[in-house]
């Protein structure tokens, strides 16, 4: 059984990489301000990393099992310190978004590989209890990412803002290579060719694919409701400073109570009637972010969060459980689809934003979470 610091240590890498993921998220705002464009080009901040993800995911595990997934991990957090830096010295929207898309590209490496090596260091009695940790972690690091950055923000800017979370993410980054043992059996995997071949394998599977679908609907709905709200509560009536939208994020961290019920639900209710539960609860959550009440709209945030994180542990299970080969591939080309659903999500609501508001996007989410309960219907129907 390995000591409690590996634990410390898979936990601190999940944390960094959803830090750096959604630090840019809460000062948007600020962004746009200053670089005096609207929300439709400064959501591209969003898309860019969203779409670096989506590039790298299917490819990460069969680079870690030829390199060790530790060496990996290691590599990718500590090279995730530069990007940040550069991102805070950027003069212009350009640089920006190509150091944004850099720091995209090394998140997989740390998050997927770091799900990979929990599976192979840890056993099955343990890997679990693990990955909860893992998971939890990752919620309080998309939390911490939005709050940190905009309460520091407002005092000393928002590049200060985001050189202050560089010199935390190498904080975390010697805390993982302290503390993250080198795997106790290492072997290599499998050929990048074998794996592309799984890949094909999986998209002929239509309750895979469908399952994909389903992936990119939550990252879609996920990133265009929490980018575009925090311009809706910049604005009046509302007028929210940039710390308040932040802490306003604190109910992200609501998945960390829901999640872990998941198996039980799914085990009384069955996997496709939980998920079109789950699926309704959003509905209504999204609904009640149009009312002109906060109290009335955080609520709806917690049903969001709460709701959309079920449906994002049903698909997980679903796919780790229905691809009788190539187990990795299929995850990796699911996560794929997550992140490519949240390059769509930061582009296409601000496509409606200067015409129709908040109302346009909240109605773009409600058609897009119809289409995922018809995928959930066809899917998972003997789930």
């Amino acid at each position: 059984m390995l000591r409690p610091l590996p634990r410390v240590a898979i936990a601190t890498a999940g944390f960094t990489a959803m830090l750096n993921m959604y630090a840019p998220q809460a000062v948007l705002p600020l962004m746009s301000e200053e670089f005096g464009v609207g929300p439709a080009a400064i959501s591209q901040i969003m898309t860019v990393s969203a779409l670096a993800v989506a590039l790298t995911a299917p490819f990460t595990g069969v680079i870690a099992d030829v390199l060790g997934r530790r060496f990996v991990i290691a590599i990718a957090i500590a090279l995730l310190v530069i990007p940040g830096v550069m991102m805070g010295f950027s003069q212009s929207l350009e640089a920006l978004l190509v150091w944004r898309f850099v720091q995209g590209l090394l998140l997989p490496p740390i998050f997927a590989v770091s799900v990979a090596y929990i599976g192979a260091e840890w056993p099955a009695s343990e890997a679990t209890a693990v990955t909860g940790t893992f998971i939890a972690a990752t919620a309080v690091g998309g939390f911490g990412g939005r709050m940190i950055t905009a309460a520091l923000a407002e005092p000393i800017g928002w590049r200060e803002a985001l050189l202050a979370d560089a010199a935390l993410t190498a904080l975390c980054a010697l805390v993982v290579i302290a503390l993250l043992p080198r795997e106790r059996s290492f072997v290599h995997g499998t050929t990048l060719a074998t794996s592309l071949r799984q890949m094909m394998k999986h998209v002929r599977n239509p309750r895979l694919l469908a399952t994909f679908g389903v992936g990119f609907g939550i990252m879609f709905n996920f990133l265009a409701a929490f980018t575009y709200l925090g311009f809706r509560l910049a604005a009046p009536p509302f007028s929210l400073s940039t710390a308040a939208i932040g802490a306003v994020f604190v109910t992200y961290l609501i998945s960390i109570v829901t999640a872990p019920f998941t198996g039980l639900l799914v085990s009384h209710l069955g996997r496709r009637r939980f998920g079109m539960i789950a699926l309704s609860v959003w509905m209504g959550g999204i609904l009640l972010t149009l009312a002109p009440s906060l109290p009335v709209i955080i609520v709806g945030l917690c049903m969001i969060t709460g709701s959309g994180f079920y449906v994002q542990v049903c698909c997980q299970s679903f796919v780790a459980t229905n691809a009788r080969e190539g187990n990795s591939s299929a995850v990796g080309l699911y996560v794929t689809s997550f992140y490519i659903g949240g390059s769509f999500g930061g582009l296409i609501p601000g496509l409606l934003w200067s015409t129709t508001g908040w109302p346009g996007v909240v109605g773009l989410i409600a058609g897009m979470l119809l289409v995922m309960a018809g995928l959930v219907r066809f899917a998972w129907r003997d789930a």
